[in-house]
Order: C-alpha cells, then sequence, then structure tokens
C-alpha cells in the first residue's frame, strides 16, 4: 500500500514540479541512473528502518559563468561552452536510502568524499567503511546517505572521480603557470608522479617543456633547514620505476640520479600546462543537494528518488573534505540556485583549514603541516567563522561572511582532535592569533576531542612512538544526534567544549612542554606548526584563497601568529574539551604530537599521527623505569577498580550529551573483559 501512494504522491509532484519556476542559471537537467541494488546489503534489515536499497547514477548539469553565484570560480570563463554559452558538466553520485520512505528519519546526510572515499560509514557505524555495514548505526537511525564526485584531479577510475574541465585562453591557446610542488616519502622510490601528495594521488599537472629551462629541485633534511639545489644535470622530468635515469621522457614524472629517500623534503617548481577548473566542485555539490532536496524530477521526466522524502540536510566531512566544506561556506557556495539554504546543518571534522581548491593550478589533496608541505595555501586569513582582525594583516573578515549576506548559514559542528592543535593551527579558529580568545558565532559549536590523533589506524611508518588508540567515533555518534534535534526539534546541543586561553587551558607549545612528564625514551621539544602572513602573489586573493599563486610564496615579515595548544596535567593528558572514556579511565598518556625518527627527518612533527605512552602496572615497576606518573596498581587497585572508574566516566558523558547509551554499554563490557590490573 505505501508503495502505492508513494508514486501517486510522486506523480503529482512531478505535475507541480513541472509548473513551478526553475533556475536558468545553475541547475541539474538529466539523471542517468545506472544501478538499483534493492534490497542493499544483502537483504540486512535494520530495525525500524528496514531494508535499504542503493542507487548509482550520474548527474548531468550545467551552469552559467555570468551568474555571480558562479562567477566566483576561478577560471570559470575559460572553461569550453556549450553554444548557448553555458558550462556542462557530469557528477557520479551513489544515494543509499531505506526502501520504505516512512521509516527513514527524512535527514539527508551528505558525505562529501574524501579523496574519493566515503568516510562516515567508519566514523558512524562502529566496525563500518566504504564496503562494510559495521554495526549500521546510520541505517539504525534512518538516515539517507549521498556522496556525489567534487575533485575534478583523481584519476578516472577512482568511482568519485568529478571531470573538471581544462582552461584554456579566450583565443583557445594552452594556458600554462608555475606549479609546485612539495614531497615527502614514506618509502624510498625511484622517481614520483606530479600527481602524488603526501595523503593521495591525483592526475598531474604535466610540464609545458620537458627541458623544464626554469624549474628547480631542491632537498632539505628539516622544515626549517636551507633548500639545497639539487643539479640540473642530476634530475630529469622522467619514469625511471623501469628505466635507470635518466629514464623514460614524461611530463608528468620526475626523477633523480640515485632516487628519492625517506629523509628529505623535496620541493619541486616547474611551470606546468593545463589547469582544471576545479572550483566547479562546488557548484557541482550544491546543485546536486538542491535537486535531491526539492525537485521531483529532471527534465526528461526521470524521477528524483528522494522526491518528497527530505525535510533535513546535513553535510558530513572529515580532514580534506571537512576543508571542503568550511570552503564551501567561505565562498557562497550554501545558497541554493532557487533560495534558501543547500545545507541545514554541517559536521565539520578534524578540519582547522580551508581547502585549496579554487585556485589556478589547484592541489586539493595538499595540506600545511610542520614537516609535509608547509606552504600550502590552505590557511590565509581568515581563520575564524565569524568576523575577525588578522593581528598581522590587519584585514578584517570571517569564514561565515557570505552566508551570512545571503541568510544561508547552516548550524555547525566543529569537531577538532588534538592533532588539529599541533600540526594545524586549530587554536586561531577560536583566537585573534595575538594571544586573546574570540566568541564563535551562536550557529558554531566547538567540541575539542582531547588526546585524540586526526584518524585511527594511520600508518605511523616514519613515527617515533606507537600511535594514539583514543577514539573519538562515540562522541562523533552521539553528537550527530543532537544536530539532528537542534535542527528538526530545536533542541539545544551541548555546549562548546575546547580549550580557552582566559581559563589556562589554551597554552603556549613551551608550556606544554615544561609540563609534560619526563618519560624513559621519550623526547618532548614542543614543536608545533606555525606561519606568518604569506606573500602569494598579487594575482591570488587570500581573503577567498582563490586565484592565481606566485611560486614559491615568500613571508612578509618575520612576525608570526600566536598558535597555542591544549594545556595538559601531570600526566601529560589534556584538561579541557570533551574527555573521552579513555582520556578519564586512563591507560596511558594520549597526545596530539608525534615525532619523525631516524631516517625520515627525525625530530620533525610526524604528519597526523598521536603518540600514547603506557602507565606502568605497578610503583615498583614504573619506579625501576624512571616513570614519574603513577602507575595503573597505584590508580585503579584492582580490576572492578578500573571497570568502576570507566563506568563512572561512561555516565558522566551520557549525561552530558557526548555518550549513547548503547556506547556507554559496550564500553562497559569492554573494560570488565580487558586485562586491566587482572
Amino acid at each position: 500500500m505505501r508503495r502505492v501512494s508513494m508514486s501517486l504522491l510522486l506523480f503529482f509532484l512531478t505535475l507541480l514540479d513541472a509548473f513551478a519556476p526553475h533556475s536558468a542559471e545553475a541547475r541539474i537537467l538529466r539523471l542517468e541512473l545506472t544501478s538499483v541494488e534493492a534490497p542493499a546489503f544483502g537483504g540486512a534489515s535494520f530495525g525500524a528502518s528496514g531494508q535499504y536499497e542503493r542507487i548509482t547514477g550520474i548527474a548531468h548539469g550545467e551552469i552559467d559563468p555570468a551568474d555571480p553565484a558562479n562567477a566566483g570560480i576561478q577560471d570559470l570563463a575559460l572553461a569550453p561552452r556549450a553554444p548557448d554559452g553555458k558550462i556542462a558538466y557530469a557528477t557520479p553520485f551513489v544515494i543509499l536510502m531505506p526502501i520504505e520512505a516512512d521509516h527513514g528519519n527524512h535527514v539527508l546526510l551528505y558525505d562529501v568524499a574524501n579523496r574519493g572515499r566515503p568516510l562516515a560509514p567508519g566514523i558512524y557505524d562502529r566496525g563500518g567503511n566504504a564496503s562494510a555495514i559495521g554495526d549500521g548505526f546510520l541505517e539504525r537511525q534512518g538516515f539517507t546517505l549521498v556522496w556525489s564526485g567534487w575533485q575534478g584531479d583523481l584519476p578516472p577510475d577512482n568511482p568519485f572521480a568529478f571531470p573538471a574541465p581544462i582552461a584554456h585562453r579566450a583565443n583557445g591557446a594552452v594556458i600554462t603557470g608555475k606549479v609546485r610542488k612539495d614531497f615527502e616519502l614514506f618509502s624510498p622510490r625511484a622517481s614520483l608522479d606530479l600527481g602524488d601528495t603526501d595523503l593521495g594521488h591525483g592526475i598531474a599537472y604535466p610540464a609545458a617543456d620537458l627541458a623544464a629551462p626554469d624549474a628547480v629541485l631542491t632537498e632539505r633534511v628539516h622544515q626549517d633547514d636551507p633548500p639545497h639545489i639539487v643539479p640540473r644535470e642530476d634530475w630529469a622530468l622522467a619514469d625511471c620505476k623501469e628505466t635507470p635515469f635518466p629514464g623514460r621522457p614524461s611530463p608528468t614524472h620526475l626523477c633523480r640520479r640515485g632516487g628519492f629517500d625517506t629523509n628529505h623534503i623535496y620541493e619541486f617548481t616547474y611551470t606546468a600546462r593545463d589547469p582544471r577548473v576545479l572550483g566547479l566542485g562546488f557548484a557541482a555539490t550544491r546543485d546536486l543537494i538542491a535537486f535531491l532536496r526539492h525537485r521531483t524530477s529532471d527534465e526528461n521526466g526521470i524521477v528524483n528518488p528522494l522526491a518528497g522524502r527530505i525535510r533535513t540536510t546535513i553535510a558530513h566531512g572529515t580532514s580534506q573534505s571537512g576543508r571542503f566544506l568550511r570552503s564551501f561556506l567561505d565562498l557562497g557556495f550554501n545558497a541554493a540556485p532557487d533560495g534558501g539554504r543547500v545545507f541545514d546543518g554541517m559536521v565539520v571534522h578534524i578540519a582547522a583549514v580551508r581547502l585549496a581548491l579554487n585556485q589556478r593550478f589547484a592541489q586539493p589533496s595538499a595540506a600545511s603541516m610542520q614537516h609535509e608541505e608547509h606552504l600550502a595555501p590552505t590557511q590565509d586569513f581568515p581563520f575564524t567563522w565569524g568576523r575577525s582582525r588578522d593581528p598581522l594583516s590587519q584585514a578584517r573578515a570571517g569564514i561565515l561572511d557570505a552566508c551570512e549576506k545571503t541568510r544561508t548559514c547552516p548550524e555547525i559542528f566543529q569537531a577538532l582532535s588534538s592533532i588539529e592543535y599541533w600540526n594545524s593551527r586549530a587554536a586561531l579558529d577560536t583566537t585573534d592569533g595575538a594571544g586573546h580568545d574570540l566568541v564563535p558565532p551562536d550557529n558554531v559549536h566547538v567540541y575539542h576531542f582531547a588526546g585524540t590523533q586526526h584518524v585511527l589506524g594511520l600508518n605511523a611508518g616514519p613515527c617515533q612512538y606507537a600511535q594514539n588508540p583514543n577514539s573519538y567515533v562515540e562522541p562523533m555518534r552521539a553528537l550527530l544526534l543532537r544536530l539532528v534535534a537542534l535542527l528538526d526539534e530545536k533542541k539545544p546541543p551541548p555546549a562548546s567544549r575546547y580549550p580557552r586561553i582566559k581559563d589556562n587551558t589554551l597554552v603556549e607549545p613551551a608550556e606544554a612542554a615544561r609540563i609534560f612528564p619526563r618519560l624513559p625514551g621519550a623526547v618532548f621539544t614542543g614543536l608545533a606548526n606555525n606561519m606568518p602572513v604569506m606573500d602569494r602573489g598579487a594575482a591570488f586573493d587570500p581573503r577567498r584563497e582563490s586565484g592565481i599563486l606566485a611560486e614559491p610564496p615568500a613571508a612578509k615579515s618575520s612576525a608570526l601568529y600566536d598558535v597555542r595548544v591544549p594545556a595538559i596535567d601531570g600526566d601529560g593528558n589534556e584538561t579541557d574539551g570533551v574527555r573521552s572514556v579513555a582520556l578519564q579511565a586512563p591507560l596511558g598518556t594520549y597526545t596530539g604530537w608525534n615525532r619523525r625518527k631516524a631516517g625520515f627527518a627525525e625530530g620533525d612533527l610526524c604528519y597526523l599521527v598521536g603518540s600514547f605512552f603506557p602507565f606502568a602496572r605497578t610503583r615498583a615497576e614504573r619506579e625501576a623505569n624512571g616513570d614519574p606518573r603513577p602507575s595503573l596498581e597505584e590508580r585503579y587497585g584492582t580490576h572492578e577498580g578500573y571497570v568502576a572508574a570507566v563506568q563512572a566516566a561512561a555516565t558522566r558523558l551520557n549525561a552530558e550529551g557526548f555518550l549513547l547509551p548503547e556506547d556507554a554499554a559496550r564500553l562497559r563490557a569492554e573494560a570488565e573483559a580487558s586485562g586491566v590490573l587482572r
């Protein structure tokens, strides 16, 4: 009966949609549905949500470069056009939704793909990933999940590759320009692909000339070391994976005599050709979500699978895709083509900076860390959500400026790991960069997951210490439901929890180093990521992180922003933020930093990995090791004492809104089953 009712509803909605005014400037024209799997997951059912179906397809759209809503896209006017002057695009998408519409929660959760990978299932569905359902948390809650392509430099075999057009001069001539590539390797290589980054692989910008007369290759061990120029006769634009130096000539590969090792930072600056209009990915995301939310069919009568189903839209972005959301807002793309908001809410997860996407020769997989890709254009002012004054450049701006003008700002949950403070300057999101706190806007709720690293289970090969196992999955699950309650029922969420200067929980790195316990075999200098105001050339707009970059950039002065980190206690554990059960009933010290080991630029920060230093079991053991931290036995007495501490922490977090009852019960059961003090 429900199927018949839904069909009738869609029929009448389609009639209404046919007579509704459609935006001529930006829209989805046609849906190409390539597969429907119903039921999905082998027919599994998820409580009240029932069974799910998976729809895969391609959304074909067009935008008008003359529309002010699109005019800010870098090089859009230089993209190939149809005879009517519009610019066409096609983006792949996947929809995962309850088969029975009234069994869902009517919330569209758009998971911004990270380098072409869905990440929300691995965060919210415990034990899940892009291809495994895990405990089915999102499905049990009834979410409709959507993914689509936005990153225009992904290899074409990636399922979420977005084929961004190549820009040309108005007369059809090839566009060239300087590109700077950083390489820090996990393993030695004979040659490098110019599309590689530390965290992903993309399509390279080919060199304009294989002779590369103006190209420069440098190497150095540490970020602050002076670069050494590699002699021109010792490198070539060539592929040496199978052919020894000077290799097989290639405009997209770099070969060095003797190869590339793991102990150096390699920086290559060259003249490239054929920039892609990568900022089009913002518009494609805007238009697809607006279509799925409001339209009933495309121009050919193909029914929108989500027509009549969606009440609320939420975007989730992790790391690179969280940076996508910050730039999406900053550049004004949360204003839907026909008015209103694209996203009602956003979860901006482990993303303290913006995204290098809307630039000529952009590198959206690059990040700006202390050792890796330090000068990547991802963190120019503004840093804060609300308007603030830059103490170094004196500019005034905020990331929400554009959506405030159009009244399309969403409710934002910003979630930060400790890594973002040490290696991504997260303190600048809530301070003025000169030693003073700033209050985030009312629609921004900031949650620092104390004592956590960027993502669990990272490749810690270059790192000196064991990586941090402290999980933020449990509070993320609880907060997602609190965001839905805020949007649908106006229920206030938990108050923001993050370190502040005024209460001495956000401190200078040197202060954290002073307090950190002197542990056997551990070295901690307080090294943190920092940067002055950068001059990236007259054709680059740092306010919008858009334009044409001058490479390499240069510091405008020696002045640095005041970048601070979370305060710690005598154990070395952070004192403020959302403190997990693991941090309230700790088994060791959980940090937001790690050091690179010998052979990997020893002493610099080790990218996105934290550290874990376990407590000794007994007092005698810790005294024999010279460990000043109380042992497990001194803290908890017995195994039962440890379980009681876990239970107390879980009860507190549940009452505060950061832990769901099912997760509290599981954590207590895991503590009971553990070998702690047995």
